[in-house]
């Protein structure tokens, strides 16, 4: 049975699939013809690691990354790009946005990376993502929930304007592995309880984040190094779900 093994120390990002996969789009964005479409769609649900995949990225290619607040408007998202290109917000919102496609357009390999963009197509805000776009020509990545796409395709013109559409993978075993390497360095765990976790999770990254956390708690109450599935024995899994309600009458009359 394959392990992880005591002491393994992984320095930097772990470079999940969902990781490969975001690279490989702003990869190909920023290496695409001149005549190409300049915007990519990463999507999928939530706890997949997209964001994690876009922080990965951002570090790589030195990208503006932000990400859409609820309460946002036009304004806010500009000064948001322009505060995190390192410049100050002036003057009116078509003010700011020309400032935006002039940072934009002064490097079009640096991409623009927005997270939470179905905000964005929710508030009928994505019409000015693409105009930074059409006249920066610099590569946006948008990132979102597993409805993005059929969001996006409800406006015409940005729907249009895609170069590619790259869906995030549920987390599998071997990235299971990696992120154990990373978080439990001197714990040995057996595939057997990682494939557990990874199934009790959902194969979402978050989760799976959760009980490796969990892993290392047991495995220092029970005063070893490895850890399996029979080790890990009644102790529970996190799944995120909500525990049932409680009945408060039957707990007042056992106090």
């Amino acid at each position: 049975m394959r392990m992880l093994q005591a002491g393994l120390t992984v320095k930097g990002p772990v470079a999940t699939a969902n990781v490969a996969a975001f690279m490989g789009l702003a990869t190909k964005l920023i290496e695409r013809d001149p005549t190409a479409p300049g915007i990519g769609v990463f999507h999928g649900p939530s706890g997949y690691g997209k964001t994690y995949a876009s922080i990965f990225a951002q570090n790589r290619t030195r990208a503006i990354r932000v990400e859409v607040g609820d309460y946002w408007t036009r304004k806010t998202l500009l000064k948001s790009v322009l505060a995190e290109a390192g410049l100050q917000a002036r003057g009116t919102i078509a003010d700011m946005a020309e400032a935006v496609i002039r940072i934009l357009g002064d490097d079009p390999h640096r991409p623009l990376i927005i997270d939470e963009a179905d905000r964005l197509v929710d508030k009928r805000m994505i019409e000015l993502v693409r105009d930074l776009q059409d006249k920066s020509t610099a590569p946006i990545i948008l990132i979102g929930e597993e409805h993005l796409p059929t969001k996006l395709a409800t406006v015409e013109r940005v729907h249009n304007r895609v170069l590619d559409w790259v869906a995030a993978e549920p987390t599998d075993l071997e990235d299971a592995r990696a992120l154990a390497a990373s978080l439990c360095p001197r714990l040995t765990l057996e595939d057997d309880l990682l494939a557990e976790i990874v199934n009790r999770s959902d194969g979402r990254a978050r989760r799976i984040v959760v009980n490796l956390i969990r892993a290392s708690e047991i495995a220092r109450n029970l005063g070893v190094m490895r850890l399996d599935r029979a080790a890990w024995g009644n102790n529970g899994f996190f799944d995120s779900r909500p525990p049932s309600p409680r009945n408060i009458a039957a707990l007042a009359r056992g106090m």
